[in-house]
């Protein structure tokens, strides 16, 4: 049964034109109801008897959830036309608009993935006597609290709390796991008439599902607001110590983690053989739950936040955005696109937002301009996760241009990063946008346009994120064979100084892509450009510091195969001919070492250097003085020399 359009013109403030929306988007519609969530309830009743109905409204969906459960309903689906489309002064059709969102609406999205954290309410509380008394007395009836003071006092006579002295070296972990080491560790003897203290002790650990930071010092941890169950407050604001308390009071029971991003560790290029290379995620990660891991990093999946930082920067896809997924992602963008410029609209622009842009969508809409008709909005959780290679895909799709709306809560070193390598590639289509207010919002949006044109032949490009930006790249500049990239690109050529190199191939060894290859008959170093990710590593572990780099997209065949960086002549063996080594060095080895060191005073030694594997230890075997002979063995004595030494007797 196909899905079924509710609508509602909220009090007759927008304009739905039902026959219009269900030829654009092949839906059936209901009439047009202007109080739905008022004085129309028997007629939204019998929507939602309906199967697949899609309430066509989002501000009132408790009230549709609440009357579905009421009559044994499960929950309709939502679509937010009003505030996105509806709403606006924009004189344009906003028909286009309304059909891409209800496709995007249609479309299956998997569910995140998540982990279930069990919090049984253990609260560890710091600050000072004061502040820490007062909120364990306002919790102690909720959470199991424990107070710790950086001086021993005299406490109170309470056994409803625990209380204990000493200074917090390290918190590790977070809500559910957190675990703590604590120096001069003192507790309360509470057996006899007088509490008294026991003797300090260092390195005392301990184990809490929840800390509250009443101290209004240094954070414990990075990017604290982002630290599930760790709850901060300014000890010398009421409003802040009452919010803090309601918080911790909450964190108790079983909680959904979502899993946010993905790894494979074999794909990572962050070290090799002790060398350090790509370090994108770990400068990046706000709350420091990416580690150095051996060759790959690791990842606590407890302590992410989901910015999506991580896996716009990285460079080899080993950790990508998974909530949604990559391809989920890409979907929606190129789903707005085609039914936009299917139901008749043109240039349709994008507008990526979080959270913080949806309100600001919600204000602008009720009390300004609203959005213009062409401004299609894209909701993401995590707005970094929106990086170079969606905004090219989106620009391929058939938008002419791409905004980013900053929130207060994004990465904005990422941000502009992405924009800048993306903006490189694609010319002058996308920008960040971080207005003051709802306004100045709609005021960006409705002011002339750039004058930037949509690709003519819109296109899906697949893959991973690389092929994507590749496959886009190529399509919006197919005149375009080289295009130079900002530094810190995750794409480019490997340099290399032919009059340094040696050919050791300890590049080749270590690249964690196979970008760089050897020949196996001739001295050959290879590059394949397309496969070569910028990280760092072979440059490092070159011993002649013979590589540098060079940012750049090759958008020619020559990227897809491979090329010769720096080849020499091969020596050939003097004793069988075979080709092995590099005459140059065979040839410096030579002359640094024949007739000038002991072990090579003699010709035939000295010879020795210029023959391959096999024919120098058979050389060395036939030697005088062979290094591998050993003295005589000894006679084998057999019974006639027992018996002859008998008779001698």
């Amino acid at each position: 049964m196909p899905k079924h359009l509710i609508l509602c013109d909220c009090s007759g403030t927008q304009n739905l034109d039902k026959e219009a929306l269900s030829q654009a988007t092949g839906l059936p519609c209901s009439k047009v109801h202007s109080a739905l969530c008022t004085t129309q309830i028997e007629q939204a009743a019998t929507a939602l008897e309906g199967e697949d109905a899609i309430i066509c409204c989002a501000q009132e969906h408790r009230f549709f959830d609440a009357l579905a459960e009421e009559l044994g309903r499960p929950s309709p689906a939502y679509l937010d036309l009003r505030d996105r489309a509806g709403w606006t002064t924009d004189q344009a059709s906003t028909l286009p608009k309304m059909s891409a969102l209800v496709a995007e609406a249609l479309l299956e999205i998997p569910t995140s993935k998540t982990v279930d954290v069990h919090s049984e309410g253990l609260c560890l509380i710091l600050g000072a006597p004061d502040v820490a008394f007062a909120a364990a007395e306002k919790l102690q009836d909720t959470l199991a609290v424990t107070v710790l003071l950086e001086q021993p006092i005299d406490p109170p006579m309470t056994r409803a709390y625990d209380v204990i002295s000493g200074h917090l070296r390290r918190a590790q972990g977070a809500l559910g796991q957190f675990a703590v080491t604590i120096d001069q560790l003192q507790q309360l003897d509470v057996a006899g008439r007088n509490w008294t203290w026991d003797a300090p002790r260092d390195g005392g650990q301990s184990i809490c599902d929840i800390i509250l930071d009443l101290r209004g010092d240094r954070p414990l941890f990075p990017a604290p607001e982002k630290r599930e169950g760790y709850v901060r407050a300014d000890p010398k604001s009421p409003t802040a110590l009452a919010d803090a308390i309601l918080s911790a009071s909450q964190l108790i029971g079983t909680f959904e983690k979502p899993l946010y991003v993905r790894s494979e560790p074999l794909l990572c290029a962050h070290s090799r053989a002790g060398q350090t290379g790509c370090t994108r995620c770990l400068d990046v990660c706000p709350t420091g739950a990416i580690s150095p891991d051996g060759d790959h990093v690791s990842i606590d999946p407890m302590i992410c936040a989901g910015c999506g930082s991580c896996a716009s920067l990285c460079p080899s896809g080993a950790i990508t955005y998974d909530a949604p997924p990559t391809d989920a992602q890409m979907r929606r963008i190129q789903t707005l696109a085609k039914a936009y410029l299917d139901a008749g609209g043109t240039s349709p622009r994008l507008l990526v937002v979080d959270a913080y842009g949806r309100e600001m969508i919600e204000l602008t809409a009720r009390h300004g301009r609203g959005l213009p008709a062409d401004v299609i909005p894209l909701s993401v959780d995590a707005l970094n996760s929106f990086g170079h290679a969606e905004a090219l895909a989106a620009l391929t799709a058939g938008f002419a241009e791409v905004n980013v709306l900053l929130s207060p809560k994004a990465e904005r070193d990422t941000q502009d990063h992405e924009i800048a390598l993306a903006a490189a590639i694609a010319g002058d289509h996308l920008r960040l946008l971080e207005p003051a207010d709802p306004d100045q919002l709609s005021e960006q949006l409705f002011a002339p346009a750039k004058g930037c044109a949509a690709v003519e032949t819109p296109q899906r490009p697949m893959g991973t994120r690389r092929q994507i930006t590749r496959q886009a790249a190529k399509a919006l500049m197919p005149d375009a064979d080289m295009l130079p990239l900002p530094e810190g690109a995750p794409y480019g050529a490997v340099l290399v100084a032919s009059d340094k190199c040696t050919l050791c191939l300890s590049c080749v060894s270590l690249c964690p892509s196979g970008a760089l290859g050897d020949n196996p008959d001739l001295p050959q170093l290879r590059f394949q450009e397309d496969a070569c990710l910028q990280c760092g590593l072979c440059a490092n572990v070159c011993p002649e510091n013979a590589i540098s780099y060079e940012p750049r997209l090759n958008l020619t065949s020559a990227a897809l195969s491979q090329v010769v960086l720096h080849e020499e002549e091969p020596f050939a063996c003097v004793e069988c001919g075979t080709p092995f080594g590099v005459k140059s060095t065979i040839d410096k080895i030579t002359e640094k070492l024949a007739g000038k060191h002991s072990m090579f005073a003699n010709p035939d030694a000295a010879r020795m250097i210029q023959m391959c594997d096999d024919c120098r230890v058979n050389a060395q075997f036939h030697q005088q003085n062979n290094p591998f002979a050993g003295a005589d063995r000894p006679r084998v004595r057999t019974t006639e020399d027992y018996l002859s030494k008998r008779k001698d007797h």
